[in-house]
């Protein structure tokens, strides 16, 4: 299926590996011309040179920005003013009881995984309806709406994300801009397949057998009862992100195999 993303001006936070990379990924295999994002230098270039390695012809380039720092984000809107479609992707997560979070940490991951994608839109968002066209999708979370009681301060936060994105899309009325936001389940990302990884270590099991228990006892109401793999979010992303989902707008796109129960 042709997605019609052929030149346009992708920009991806946050993409150096997992769902980011695999994103970036699938906009390249349809000829866009996407722009990848980390916190360092080096591992930009590296994984630029990854997707070029991996995709022929690819049109990829690179900006390190550390998206709690508004100094980067600023150097980067003025070295990208514009764009056609923007994936806000960064994210931080962590595990911990809440009576253990401090003020600290509830402010810095909302500074990370909100107000980065708020930044982005706020900039990019009206020169798409000045171009009559665009696409801006937040990389929420299936905890958002199934807050997980071992790290609510990031539940927190995606639920923050699906609630400005719905937001922006009431500002989109008439246009061809979109605004919605993609909900991943429990994914197999490079972060969560290093936890998955020390788990087994520290219990003396295989990755199969942690894998297993995870969704028997943390996530049972998973109806695949497995963790998606990167590549299938980042096909739902680009397909949302193309002209042939012109249609969808305001929406909480689910990608979490069945873990959220309700039906709306």
């Amino acid at each position: 299926m042709d997605l019609k993303l052929k030149d346009k001006i992708v920009f991806v936070s946050g993409s150096t590996a997992g769902i980011g990379f695999a994103t970036a990924q699938r906009f390249l295999t349809e000829g866009a011309q996407v722009i990848i994002n980390g916190r360092k230098k080096e591992t930009v270039d590296d994984a630029v040179d990854k997707l070029k390695s991996s995709v022929e012809g690819a049109k990829v380039s690179g900006i390190a920005a550390d998206f709690s720092k508004v100094d980067d984000i600023n150097r980067l809107l003025k070295e990208l003013p514009e764009v056609d479609i923007l994936i806000n992707n960064t994210g931080i997560f962590e595990p911990k009881a809440f009576v253990d979070i401090p003020d600290e940490d509830w402010f810095r991951f909302f500074e990370v995984n909100v107000m980065s994608g708020i930044r982005l839109a706020r900039h990019y968002f009206p020169k798409m309806l000045q171009k009559n066209w665009g696409r801006i999708i937040f990389i929420s979370s299936e905890s958002a709406v199934f807050i997980p009681d071992e790290m609510i301060h990031y539940g927190m936060t995606k639920t923050a994300q699906i609630a400005v994105s719905r937001g922006l899309a009431e500002l989109t009325k008439g246009s061809g801009v979109t605004v919605n936001s993609v909900l991943p389940g429990p994914t197999k990302s490079k972060g969560v397949g290093s936890f998955i990884e020390n788990l087994a270590k520290a219990d003396n099991k295989s990755v199969d057998e942690v894998e297993s228990d995870f969704f028997k006892n943390m996530r049972p109401t998973s109806l695949i009862q497995r963790f998606a793999s990167v590549e299938e979010v980042a096909d739902t992303v680009a397909y949302f992100s193309s002209p042939l989902a012109s249609a969808t707008n305001g929406a909480a796109i689910r990608v979490e195999g069945g873990l959220v129960r309700s039906i709306l």
